[in-house]
């Protein structure tokens, strides 16, 4: 078993701030993101300027991109640095609670029923 550093200790205790929680789970992605970019642009063998290049952008805008305090990425920016690096872009958005949903294959069925025992509202 892994024994916990002074920074595990620290970080447990300020992940139940739920607002440090809550940036430091969007940092992560962030960070997620920016690594991916640099490792894809890195494989295909092309410096942040050759990829600007291509992309139609600065060699800043993709220093941002792969920088992993950057948040403003644009889904479009994505798109474009992925179809030149021949990736693509996957955006998954879900609850944030897993809540079991039922599965079926058919869509809901509609039932007229007639009720004659059921009482008419009375009309002014």
């Amino acid at each position: 078993m892994r024994r916990q550093t002074n920074f595990d200790l620290y970080l447990e205790e300020q992940l139940k701030d739920a607002d440090f929680a809550e940036r430091f789970k969007n940092a992560g992605e962030a960070w997620d993101v920016a690594v991916q970019l640099a490792s894809l642009r890195k494989e295909s063998g092309l410096s942040q300027k050759e990829l600007a290049k291509r992309v139609g952008t600065s060699q800043q805008q993709i220093s941002r991109l792969e920088s992993p305090s950057y948040e403003g990425h644009s889904l479009n920016m994505l798109r474009r640095v992925a179809e030149v690096l021949g990736a693509t872009v996957h955006v998954k958005i879900q609850h944030k609670e897993h809540r079991k949903q039922a599965v079926v294959a058919e869509g809901r069925p509609i039932y007229r029923v007639k009720r004659k025992d059921l009482p008419k509202p009375k009309r002014k």
